[in-house]
């Protein structure tokens, strides 16, 4: 699998912009990915050396429809993607897209 199928996007939210100082960062990548992909994919895009990698599933959630009611619906819900929180080492340089959003 090339490194740019593997890291999809980054993910931005009020909670990783605080992480961003201490070398942390968050992506969206493949659901099939597994760590060790995630660590050389990282390392091979942005040229820095990884610590530590942690992934997690985020499930799909229902949505709610006002037609029904508020009822939720089964067959409609949000998709389930996979996140992965990246660390550099300290001697590493940080990756240039996200100190440019701090």
């Amino acid at each position: 699998m090339n490194a740019y199928d593997i890291i999809k996007k980054p993910l931005l939210s009020e909670k990783t912009y605080a992480d961003i100082q201490g070398k942390k960062y968050w992506f969206i990548v493949d659901k099939s990915a597994t760590k060790v992909d995630v660590k050389n994919a990282v390392e091979k895009i942005f040229n820095v050396k990884v610590q530590k990698v942690t992934t997690a599933i985020m499930p799909g959630k229902p949505k709610t429809h006002k037609a029904n009611g508020g009822r939720k619906s089964i067959d409609t819900t949000t998709s389930e993607y996979k996140k992965a929180c990246v660390v550099l080492t300290k001697d590493s340089k940080a990756i240039e897209f996200f100190e440019s959003l701090s």
